[in-house]
C-alpha cells in the first residue's frame, strides 16, 4: 500500500505559522491584563496568577488528549474546536466577575483551547508532512512564528486596552482568534481522509510504555519543566515587576515585544542548528545562558535600557528550546505518535509554568517582592542545562531491548 500524498511544505508552514502566530501572540500578552483586571475587580495578584497557573496546567493536561486526537483524526478537527474554545474563553475572561469564574474561563477554557491550537498539534503535522532532513528547521520556523506573534500582538493588545478598555479588548481578541478555523483548512492531511488514521506499528499504550521507560525522554521532560517555569513567570509577572520599580507600562509592553522579536531569530537559529549539531548541546547552552542572563539582570541597575537589553537577549533564548526538544522526540521515537508524545513533554513544561506563575503571585503577596522566584529561576536554569547533556538522540531500537533505555 503506497503512502498517502504529502501536503505542500509551503502550505504546512504558512498555515501552521499563522495559527501559532495568532494563538501564541494573544497568549503572550496576558500579563498586560494583570493590573487592569485586579484593580477593576478588587482582586489580589494571587487571584490573577492562580487563574494563569490553572491555564498553563490545563493547557498541558488537555494537550495530551489534543495530541492523541490529532494523531488519530488529524489536526484539522482539533484546531477548529480549539479556536471556538479560545473565543469563548476570552469572552469569559472579559465578562466574569468572580475569582472562581475567572479561573474556569481564563484558566480551564483558554488552557484547553491553547492545547488544540499550538505546538503539539502543529508539530505533529510538521513531523508527518515535512521530510526528516528538514524537520528541525521547519519546527524552528513554526516556533519563530509564535515569537513573531508576540512581537506583533503584544503592542496591539496594549493599544486595544488603552483605546477600548480591558473588557472590550478581550472581546475583540475573542472574535479575532476564530480566524484559526479557516487557516486549519490548509492542514487537512491526506492520510486522514475519511477520519481513518494511517496504520502504525505501535498502539498508544506501547508508545507510552516505550517513551516513559526511556531515560532520555525523562530528561527532556524535566528540562522542559524548567523552561515553563522561567518563561511564564517572566511573561506574566515582569510587567508588574517593572511597574513596582518605577518604570512605565510602556517599558513593559516594549520589553515583551522585544522578547518576541528576538525570539523569532532565536527559535529559527535553534531549529536550523538542530539539523547540523547535537540538539542536547543546543538545549544545555540555552538553559545555562538563561541562568546567566537573569543573574546579570538582577544585579545590574534597573533602567529602561537594562530592561531592553535583558529582553533582547532573553528573547534569543525564549522559545528556542521548542524546536530541538520536539525534534529530538521525533528523532528518537518517530512521528506516528509525535503529537501525543509532544503533548506529554509539554505537560511537564506546563507544570513548570503553573509553578512559576503561581509562585510569583504567592511569594509577591507574602513578601512584597519577586526576588525569591528570580533566584529560583537561576538555579533551575543550571539544573536544566546539566540534565540535558546525557540525552541520547539516536533512534530507539525496536524489537530488542531499547538502546539507552537505562541511560
Amino acid at each position: 500500500m503506497s503512502a498517502p500524498p504529502r501536503l505542500s511544505p509551503l502550505q504546512v508552514l504558512a498555515c501552521g505559522a499563522l495559527i501559532v502566530t495568532l494563538s501564541m501572540g494573544i497568549r503572550h500578552g496576558f500579563g498586560l491584563w494583570l493590573q487592569p483586571i485586579t484593580q477593576a475587580q478588587g482582586w489580589t495578584r494571587e487571584n490573577f496568577a492562580f487563574a494563569m497557573a490553572i491555564q498553563n496546567l490545563a493547557w498541558g493536561c488537555f494537550g495530551i488528549f489534543a495530541g492523541m486526537a490529532a494523531d488519530r483524526f488529524g489536526a484539522f478537527r482539533v484546531l477548529v474546536g480549539g479556536s471556538v474554545l479560545y473565543g469563548l474563553g476570552l469572552a469569559g475572561m472579559a465578562l466574569t466577575t468572580t475569582p472562581l469564574g475567572f479561573a474556569l474561563t481564563t484558566g480551564v477554557l483558554i488552557g484547553a483551547a491553547q492545547a488544540g491550537t499550538t505546538y503539539a498539534v502543529i508539530y505533529g503535522v510538521i513531523g508527518r508532512q515535512i521530510p526528516a532532513e528538514k524537520r528541525s528547521w521547519a519546527m524552528g520556523v513554526a516556533a519563530a512564528a509564535g515569537s513573531f506573534g508576540q512581537f506583533l500582538m503584544v503592542p496591539v493588545e496594549g493599544a486595544l486596552i488603552a483605546q477600548l478598555g480591558w473588557q472590550n479588548a478581550l472581546l475583540v481578541l475573542g472574535v479575532a482568534v476564530l480566524l484559526i478555523a479557516p487557516l486549519a483548512w490548509g492542514l487537512r492531511e491526506p492520510g486522514f481522509a475519511g477520519g481513518q488514521p494511517p496504520k502504525r506499528e505501535q498502539t498508544i499504550g506501547q508508545a507510552l510504555r516505550e517513551a516513559f521507560g526511556y531515560r532520555s525522554f525523562q530528561l527532556l521532560m524535566a528540562g522542559y519543566f524548567v523552561c515553563g517555569f522561567q518563561v511564564v513567570f517572566i511573561g506574566v509577572h515582569m510587567p508588574s515587576y517593572l511597574k513596582d520599580n518605577g518604570l512605565s507600562p510602556q517599558v513593559a509592553s516594549y520589553a515583551l515585544a522585544l522578547i518576541g522579536l528576538f525570539n523569532v531569530v532565536g527559535t529559527y537559529m535553534a531549529g536550523s542548528l538542530g539539523q547540523r549539531m547535537a540538539k542536547k548541546h543546543i538545549l544545555a547552552f540555552i538553559y545555562f545562558a538563561r541562568a546567566a542572563v537573569i543573574a546579570v539582570f538582577l544585579w545590574a541597575p534597573l533602567t529602561p535600557t537594562s530592561v531592553y537589553i535583558f529582553s533582547a537577549v532573553m528573547g534569543l533564548l525564549w522559545l528556542s528550546t521548542v524546536p530541538p526538544t520536539n525534534a529530538t522526540v521525533a528523532q528518537i521515537f518517530g512521528v506516528a505518535h509525535l503529537s501525543m508524545l509532544g503533548g506529554f513533554v509539554f505537560f511537564s513544561h506546563q507544570i513548570g509554568s503553573f509553578m512559576g506563575v503561581w509562585l510569583g503571585g504567592v511569594l509577591y503577596d507574602r513578601t512584597g517582592s519577586y526576588d525569591i522566584v528570580w533566584y529560583i529561576s537561576i538555579g533551575l536554569g543550571i539544573f536544566a542545562g546539566l540534565i540535558n547533556l546525557p540525552v541520547r538522540e539516536a533512534p530507539i531500537a525496536r524489537g530488542v531491548h531499547p538502546a539507552g533505555a537505562g541511560a
